[in-house]
């Protein structure tokens, strides 16, 4: 099945909750309501012509001037040799969107690196905490808006320009 199927698919079994779609790309996509990604993720995971039994990859971007912070979920089915990418639109100032942690055990780790990058709440998630900086490290590294601190815990955060290191 490719991706237009797919979409064709997903278009007639959730009406108004999928739009959108994308197939002149690498990677064609189609956009999920923020409500309805549990929903659909688990059909797609579970249906026999779909099977999209591996989440590759979630990730997020940052759109200040839009306003969102759009989510990105890579999927691949072995048994049907098929990919399709969902994306979710999330408003910036408090984006929050259920966890695909009962779908696929890997969002666990993929949703906390996101948190913790991007500061999205993955509600209902088993251990939504920092992956990869301390728990009292201050925003979120992938914003746009991001302003980095001085120091953290003594230690300056400062690098020398790129010039300086090779004069050296």
């Amino acid at each position: 099945m490719d991706a237009n199927e797919v979409y064709a698919s997903l278009e007639k079994l959730f009406p108004g909750k999928v739009r959108d779609f994308k197939s002149d790309v690498r990677e064609p996509y189609l956009f999920v309501e923020p409500a309805a990604i549990v929903e659909v993720c688990r059909f797609l995971r579970n249906a026999p012509g779909f099977r999209f039994e591996v989440l590759s990859d979630l990730t997020a971007l940052d759109w200040p001037k839009q306003e969102i912070i759009q989510m990105v979920y890579h999927l691949f089915s072995y048994t049907h040799n098929h990919q399709i990418v969902l994306k979710v639109d999330l408003p910036r100032d408090h984006p929050r969107i259920a966890t695909l942690e009962n779908v696929w055990k890997v969002a666990n780790w993929f949703e906390r690196e996101v948190y913790d990058l991007f500061g999205v709440i993955f509600e209902g998630h088993s251990d939504l905490r920092r992956i990869m900086l301390p728990e009292d490290w201050v925003g979120y590294p992938l914003r746009k808006d991001y302003v980095e601190q001085e120091e953290y815990d003594g230690i300056s955060t400062q690098r020398a320009p790129l010039v300086e290191k090779l004069l050296r």
